[in-house]
């Protein structure tokens, strides 16, 4: 588990590509003071695992699916990486529930200033925007961020300086892709309404009532 809270800026130090798999070097700092082979490290939001430690970098193997569903087949070496290891039992906080389970990607629809303040507006697919609310929580690039704002098909951010210069958010550019993952809260809720809300036999129409309701206690 993480909580979207970036420790460090990685850098891709090198790739080596399978016929459909890859295996990341990553080179970072602030992560390497308790790293061990098997923790887990988000590369962008996305959950790996450490398999070699060496010099101040970090192995990682990426499988088929994992490249299919994020960014990280678009990194090259030199590549900027947002990087936070697993949270500690201890620690605190500080973003949201955040699994590095990549939801789908976005692409950045447009930048805009606002005196300190920095927006992303970010078009995204219905899958993902249907579980994105307004002051909720979504992970970007693995960075735990706050909704402004919603469209049908559009989501906005507002960040701060610090936000922009400690992640690879002030690297993007208009059409660049960014990895997204939903609230992981939404996603519980409505699987456990499943059963009240798809009607006897599949027949989708709503098997809640009111019924129901009191003798669940509401």
């Amino acid at each position: 588990m993480f909580t979207g809270i970036i420790e460090e800026k990685g850098k891709i130090k090198a790739i080596k590509r399978g016929a459909a798999s890859s295996v990341l070097s990553i080179e970072g700092s602030v992560i390497f003071d308790d790293l061990k082979i098997g923790d887990s490290v988000a590369v962008n939001g996305v959950c790996l695992t450490a398999t070699k430690i060496e010099g101040g970098a970090f192995e990682a193997d990426v499988m088929h699916e994992t490249l299919d569903r994020t960014g990280l087949g678009q990194l090259r070496p030199g590549s900027a990486v947002n990087l936070e290891r697993a949270m500690a039992a201890n620690g605190r906080f500080g973003g949201h529930i955040v699994s590095g389970h990549i939801d789908g990607q976005g692409v950045v629809k447009e930048i805009k200033k606002d005196d300190n303040a920095i927006w992303y507006y970010i078009q995204a697919p219905a899958s993902i925007m249907r579980y994105i609310v307004e002051k909720g929580s979504i992970a970007i690039d693995g960075i735990s961020l706050t909704v402004a704002k919603v469209t049908e098909d559009t989501f906005a951010v507002s960040i701060i300086p610090h936000t922009a210069a400690e992640t690879t958010l002030s690297e993007r550019r208009t059409g660049d892709k960014v990895n997204l993952e939903n609230d992981i809260v939404g996603k519980y809720v409505e699987k456990l309404t499943q059963p009240y809300t798809s009607g006897a036999g599949g027949s989708g129409q709503s098997g809640l009532t009111m019924e129901k309701l009191i003798s669940a206690g509401f």
